[in-house]
């Protein structure tokens, strides 16, 4: 009598880890990055492009830097040497300090400044004296703006636009007084300044003393800073288009690995949605062994599931159409007899054919309406870890309270270990449900004299095994299956003391409730006979096997 209509798979919730029951491989626990090969994926990429631009900008940071400080060091060297070639050869110190300007003019000349390198002397007072630039009859070139269109042209007289030349210039000539006015103060200046022409340069100013008297200034500065940042550009580029690359290839792998395969896996959804298939099968998205495997595994497992409680629910109406149409057929013929039978007799002798064919389409349908709600009772509670040893005691224990004398025993033998030795994760509703269904078909085949026995035990490979045991004629072995399946009703008839129940009263779906909550906690039931030494039958034992909680 086994019910194979609609149910949930619960295997991979009471299972163990390595037995998940529905065909799958087991679930994974899943961190929110530790255990996670996608995310683990996205986030290396993205932080990969990240580190490339951070570590180029990091290394060319310190490269340019570097440059700026070393020629800094350069000039400040170059100057030093200059002033004091100035001070020995160009300023006397007698009656007091002062500074030959002719001197050092010519000094300035002998010393051949590089012309890539622009030096500059100044007196006390600040006033330029000599430019090696000038000194070497340097011409400073400086490129035109490339040619533009009349309207362009007429666009920019007319609309306003950046600062003036002379603006630039002025502004570089304040700055550079500036720094002479620091340096007359006897302390060495050391900058990065605006340029004349727009750019940034190198500058530093040293004090021509002699003795403590500040008798000039001497500047030097280097125009190549620009330079330096075009360079530094020019090698972060690289990194750049390294990162766009790792970017790219990262959005590519993620399109390929993620958007396609949900964009496939979302077709194949709304393929079972516009009914043109009833399961979803994507093996080669399946083999995955990342999220995406495991997602395209459980919506092919919900799919093949919702199949098969389609198949089964179409089944179940088919099998209960024909059950009911059994006492439907025999009401009918009674109610047609009723209204032909000659004398009030005949008439009373139909009436308990009616009351019976009633009785059993009541209980029929009232079955069948249990079986059906089973799997939405079993998601309403939540499962638990309950002592399975305690509730077959409660259980046979109530028996014992309500039996007449004349109702067959129930009795309940523990070989108990301790407290919470029989432990089970699950509902305690539905399996006392499966207790009770097997102790009430074992006393409807035991005999008066006989007793129905319920034990629990510890089993192999950390399981529980609860036994049901009766007296009664046995089961044969070709049904030793069948029994499980819905609507079996199939009965010895009276012989070895068993009673003979009453035709109809039993619906034939009480062992196939309990199996099916068995296996949806992931367990086993099955019949056997219990035989003696002889090999003669001396009862049926029903067994249910679930696992132990941890």
């Amino acid at each position: 009598m086994r019910f194979t209509g609609p149910r949930f798979n619960w295997a991979g919730r009471f299972s163990r880890p390595e037995d998940p029951g529905d065909g799958t491989r087991p679930r994974r626990l899943r961190l929110p990055l530790g255990g996670s090969r996608l995310g683990r994926l996205i986030v290396g990429l993205n932080l990969l492009g990240l580190a490339v631009l951070i570590v180029g900008a990091l290394v060319l940071n310190e490269f340019r830097q570097g440059l700026i400080d070393a020629r800094v060091d350069s000039l400040r060297t170059q100057s030093d040497l200059i002033s004091y070639v100035l001070v020995q050869g160009a300023t006397v110190s007698e009656p007091e300090p002062v500074m030959d300007v002719g001197k050092a003019i010519n000094l300035l000349q002998l010393l051949d400044i590089p012309r890539t390198e622009r030096a500059r002397l100044y007196d006390s007072e600040g006033n330029l004296l000599a430019d090696s630039d000038v000194i070497a009859d340097k011409v400073m070139v400086r490129p035109l703006p490339p040619a533009r269109p009349r309207t362009v042209n007429f666009l920019r007289r007319m609309l306003p636009h950046g600062e003036s030349e002379a603006t630039r210039e002025a502004r570089a000539h304040v700055a550079e007084i500036a720094e002479v006015r620091t340096a007359l103060g006897g302390k060495p200046v050391e900058q990065v300044r605006e340029a004349e022409t727009g750019g940034r340069l190198v500058s530093v100013s040293v004090p021509i003393q002699r003795v403590k008297a500040v008798l000039g200034v001497l500047t030097i500065e280097v125009g190549d800073v620009d330079k330096i940042v075009a360079a530094q550009r020019a090698a972060l580029l690289p990194f750049i288009l390294i990162a766009v690359g790792v970017n790219l290839v990262s959005s590519l792998l993620l399109n390929t690995w993620v958007a396609r395969p949900v964009m496939r896996l979302a077709q194949a959804a709304d393929s079972i949605r516009l009914k043109r298939a009833r399961i979803l099968s994507l093996p080669d998205i399946a083999e995955r062994n990342d999220e995406i495997g495991d997602l395209t595994r459980a919506l092919e497992a919900m799919t093949t599931t919702l199949s098969a409680r389609m198949d089964a629910t179409e089944r179940f109406a088919a099998d209960v159409s024909h059950e009911i149409k059994n006492p439907l057929t025999s009401i009918r013929s009674a109610v047609e007899t009723l209204e032909m039978a000659p004398t009030p007799a005949a008439q009373a002798r139909l009436l308990p054919i009616l009351k019976h064919d009633v009785g059993r389409l009541d209980r029929l349908i009232t079955d069948i309406s249990n079986a059906s709600r089973l799997d939405a009772e079993l998601s309403r509670e939540a499962p638990r870890s309950i002592d399975l040893g305690k509730l077959l005691g409660d259980i046979a224990g109530l028996y014992s309270v309500s039996d007449r004398e004349s109702a067959v025993p129930v009795v309940f033998q523990s070989a108990s270990t301790g407290e919470g030795a029989f432990r089970v994760v699950g509902r305690e509703g539905p399996i006392g449900q499966v207790v009770r269904n097997l102790i009430d078909n074992a006393r409807s085949f035991s005999p008066e004299d006989g007793s129905v026995r319920i034990a629990v035990a510890r089993g192999p490979d950390k399981t529980v095994i609860a036994t049901v045991e009766d007296d009664g004629p046995g089961i044969p072995v070709e049904n030793l299956e069948s029994i499980f399946e819905r609507f079996y009703t199939e009965r010895p008839r009276a012989g070895g003391g068993a009673k003979r129940s009453a035709f109809g009263g039993h619906s034939g779906l009480g062992l196939s409730i309990a199996r099916q909550i068995v296996e949806i906690h992931g367990g086993r039931i099955h019949a056997e006979n219990r035989t003696d030494a002889a090999g003669h039958v001396l009862g049926a034992r029903f067994v249910m096997t679930l696992p132990a909680a941890a």
